[in-house]
C-alpha cells in the first residue's frame, strides 16, 4: 500500500507505475483517491475547528452565565450561544460518522493500487515477457528416457495418487518409503543450511486472522490462494511467511535489532484457482505442500543488498545438490502488487529439458510493513517503516522433482549427493523396488 502523501504528491507517477503493471483498469482509482483525500482532509480540518470552537463557545457561556447573575440580559445571551453550540454538535456528530467511513474508503482503494516497480525491473505483461539473468551449473540431457516424475516416484513405491483422491481428492498425494524419506532430508538440509547462514529457525500458526491476511497479500492473490475456516476469523497460511510477517503485526522494533533474519517451516495450503489449475496426475501444483522459507526485516537502505544475497542462497542450496538452476527476472506485470522487484530460481528438467520454477524471491519494499504498521526505532528516536523480503528456500515436491530427474541414472536408481546424505542415513543411492 502506497503512502496517501505519496499519491497526492506523485499522482502521475501512480499512474505511470499502472500503465507499467499493465493494470489500465485501474487508473480511474488514482483520481478518486485523491478526491477522498480532499474530502477526508476537509472534514478533520472542520472537525477540529468545530470541537476547537466548542471549548471556546463553553468557556464563553460560563462567563455569561456568571454575568447574569447581576445582569439578566446576559442570560438570554447564554442561552443563544448554547443553541448555537448545539448546533455546532451536530453538524461535528455527522463529520464524527463521516471520517472513517472516508478512511475506510481510502484504504480499500489504497490496498489497490500497485506497489511502486524497482527501476531495473523488466517491463511486459505477463510471465513470458521475464528475462533470465544467469545460468549456474551445465543442464544435462541423458541418453536415456527420463520418465514422468510420478512414474520414477512409483518405481520405488514412493507414492500413492489413488487413495489420496479417495480421501481428499485432486491436488493430494501420499508419499512412502524412500521417497518420502528424501522429502524430509531435503527439509532438514534446507533447514540447517539456513540456521548455517545465521537466520532463525521457527515453526510458525498455520493459522493467520484476516487482519493479517490483508497485511502480507493483496485481494486477488487472497482470493486465488486462501482457504478460509468456516465460521472463524482464520486462514490456512499459503506459506509461512504470511505468519511470520504478520508476527510483527502493530510493532515497534528497535533499530539495533535489524536486520532480523528468519528461516521457517510449515505446510502450505493453496485453492490454486486459476488458468493453470491442478494437476490430476503430477505434484507439481497442488493443494498442500511444505516448505522452508526464509524471511528478512531490515532498514530500507538495506533491502536491495538482502535481495541479492536471498536469491544466491537458493542458487547456492540447489547446486550444492547438483542441480543446475538459472535466475529469472520477473516482468513487471507478473509481480505481485506489493512487490518492488521479484525473480524466481528455476531448476533444469532433464525430461522436459526446459527449466521450471522452484524458488521466489521477492523484496516488498515497506508495502507489508505499512498495512502491518511494522515500524522501526531509528538511531535518532524517529519511527520509519521496515523493509520486509521473503525466498523460497525448497519446496518439495516440486524439489522432489527436479531432484529425481537430474540425479536418475540409466539403471533407474537415484544418487543421493553428499551434503544429503547424513539425512538419508548415509545412503550414496536409492534403487527402486519395481
Amino acid at each position: 500500500m502506497l503512502d496517501i502523501k505519496f499519491v497526492r504528491e506523485n499522482p502521475e507517477a501512480v499512474k505511470e507505475n499502472i500503465k507499467k503493471k499493465f493494470q489500465d483498469a485501474k487508473l480511474p482509482l488514482v483520481d478518486q483517491i485523491l478526491e477522498l483525500d480532499v474530502q477526508l482532509r476537509a472534514a478533520k480540518t472542520e472537525a477540529n475547528d468545530l470541537r476547537a470552537n466548542r471549548n471556546k463557545l463553553s468557556k464563553q457561556i460560563g462567563q455569561l452565565m456568571g454575568q447574569a447573575k447581576k445582569d439578566p440580559s446576559k442570560a438570554a445571551e447564554a442561552e443563544a450561544v448554547k443553541a448555537q453550540v448545539a448546533q455546532q454538535a451536530a453538524r461535528l456528530a455527522e463529520l464524527e460518522k463521516l471520517e472513517p467511513e472516508l478512511e475506510k474508503s481510502l484504504t480499500e482503494k489504497l490496498m489497490v493500487i500497485p506497489n511502486i516497480i524497482d527501476p531495473s525491473v523488466p517491463i511486459g505483461p505477463d510471465d513470458s515477457c521475464n528475462v533470465e539473468v544467469a545460468r549456474f551449473g551445465e543442464p544435462v540431457v541423458p541418453d536415456f528416457e527420463v520418465p514422468y516424475h510420478t512414474d520414477i516416484m512409483e518405481r520405488f513405491n514412493g507414492i500413492d495418487l489413488e487413495a489420496a483422491r479417495r480421501v481428499a481428492g485432486n491436488g493430494f498425494y501420499y508419499l512412502k518409503g524412500d521417497i518420502a524419506r528424501l522429502h524430509s532430508a531435503v527439509l532438514a538440509y534446507a533447514r540447517d543450511f539456513m540456521i548455517d547462514k545465521g537466520f532463525v529457525y521457527h515453526i510458525p500458526p498455520f493459522m493467520i486472522r484476516s487482519a493479517v491476511v490483508t497485511g502480507v497479500m493483496s485481494f486477488a492473490e487472497m482470493d486465488a490462494m486462501m482457504y478460509k475456516i468456516e465460521g472463524e476469523d482464520l486462514y490456512l497460511i499459503g506459506t509461512s511467511e504470511h505468519s511470520m510477517i504478520g508476527s510483527f503485526i502493530d510493532q515497534i522494533i528497535d533499530e539495533s535489532q535489524l536486520p532480523i533474519t528468519y528461516t521457517s517451516y510449515s505446510p502450505c495450503f493453496r485453492k490454486e484457482k486459476g488458468a493453470h489449475g491442478i494437476e490430476e496426475r503430477g505434484v507439481y501444483r497442488i493443494h498442500q505442500f511444505e516448505k522452508q522459507e526464509m524471511i528478512v526485516v531490515c532498514k530500507p537502505e538495506d533491502s536491495m543488498a538482502w535481495y541479492e544475497k536471498m536469491w544466491r542462497y537458493s542458487v547456492e542450496l540447489f547446486r550444492s545438490m547438483d542441480i543446475p538452476v538459472r535466475q529469472l527476472e520477473c516482468c513487471s506485470g507478473d509481480l505481485a502488487d506489493l512487490k518492488v522487484k521479484s525473480c524466481d530460481i528455476e531448476a533444469w528438467s532433464p525430461r522436459q529439458q526446459k527449466y521450471f520454477e522452484v524458488c521466489s524471491c521477492s523484496n516488498l519494499g515497506d508495502a507489508q510493513a505499512r498495512r502491518l504498521r511494522i515500524r522501526v526505532r531509528g538511531a535518532d528516536g524517529k519511527l520509519y517503516l521496515a523493509h520486509t523480503l521473503n525466498n523460497t528456500v525448497v519446496a518439495p515436491p516440486r524439489m522432489l522433482i527436479a531432484f529425481l530427474e537430474n540425479h536418475l541414472q540409466a539403471d533407474g536408481s537415484v544418487t543421493i549427493p553428499e551434503v544429503l546424505r547424513p539425512y538419508m542415513g548415509g545412503k550414496e543411492r536409492l534403487v527402486p523396488s519395481k
